[in-house]
């Protein structure tokens, strides 16, 4: 069965690339969150066949080269790996990314590849589809961008927060996490990169979560309600039995005599119900009433 992030990402590939300085801004999102990139290689590994088949085009329309390694053969739900160790091409990202393969390379966001907003959301679609995850909203609200580069981790977050999101952040097992638990940040998100299909699943999920949690509120309520009811009728019978056991029960007026009858023939309705059981029919108040002079009664003999 396909997770939510699998299926999200899905929908990401689906996405169309119209500019060439968008294709660059994802390209640039998928290799700062890949598995890894620096001045030596370039490998990319995903399980996702509609991202595996995305990456050959999108890295031929950002930097006009191909992968050095593709995936090998059919491999169904396994790790599809893409390559590339050719130092010209290499060079090639390095330089069109603005960094200088000659200095060591420290990858940071550069901004200047990011000034339209077209961009900047290509940016983050790479970023997601490389390095994010979304957790299936039945379960919980989470979804991150995890990389190896703190960095750039540090100034995807500082781009998140300037186009409205308020992302959190945490160091986990070398890598730098950026993270989301508020469903509308994740559906705003989500929507925003290219995926509004799954952000209406979450806000779906969510209004039916709430409907659920309305009705078990409301049946606990009411269950809660009948317990009381049923606890307060075996003291009222407990109450009336030890009367009888004790004669009084026959020298009480006749109406609370009846009344007295009633609740042990009938102890699982209500006052109300109960009520409406005399002869002639009673209010609550008036039934309410007489109960308190049985309990009264009850209460003196011990």
């Amino acid at each position: 069965m396909q997770s939510f992030a699998f299926k999200a990402k899905s929908e990401l590939c689906r996405a169309s690339v119209q500019h060439a300085c968008c294709a660059k801004a994802e390209a640039y999102g998928v290799l700062l969150y890949c598995n890894t990139f620096n001045n030596r290689e370039v490998r990319i590994i995903t399980e996702n066949p509609e991202f595996a088949m995305r990456l050959p085009r999108l890295f031929r329309r950002a930097f006009d080269l191909k992968f050095d390694r593709l995936p090998e053969g059919d491999n169904p739900g396994g790790k599809l790996v893409f390559q590339i160790t050719e130092p010209d091409k290499l060079e090639m990202i390095v330089n069109q990314l603005g960094y200088d393969l000659r200095q060591n390379l420290v990858l940071h966001v550069n901004f200047g590849l990011l000034e339209d907003e077209c961009c900047r959301t290509s940016f983050l679609r790479g970023a997601f589809l490389a390095g994010g995850s979304v957790t299936d909203p039945e379960k919980r609200y989470h979804m991150e961008l995890a990389t190896s580069h703190a960095q750039a981790s540090r100034e995807t977050s500082a781009l998140l927060t300037e186009m409205g999101f308020v992302p959190r952040s945490v160091m986990r097992g070398g890598n730098s996490v950026i993270y989301f638990k508020q469903c509308e940040h994740i559906e705003d998100l989500l929507t925003t990169i290219g995926a509004p299909g799954s952000a209406v699943e979450i806000m779906t999920t969510k209004l039916d979560k709430e409907i659920r949690n309305d009705a078990n509120r409301a049946m606990n309520c009411d269950m809660a309600n009948v317990n009381k009811t049923l606890d307060a009728a075996m003291e009222q019978c407990q109450a009336i039995e030890q009367l009888r056991e004790a004669g009084k029960l026959e020298l009480m007026p006749e109406k609370i005599k009846q009344t007295a009858l009633l609740r042990l023939e009938y102890p699982e309705l209500s006052l109300v119900q109960l009520a409406e059981r005399c002869d002639p029919p009673v209010t609550k108040s008036c039934i309410n009433h007489r109960m308190r002079q049985i309990m009264k009664t009850a209460r003196e003999l011990s």
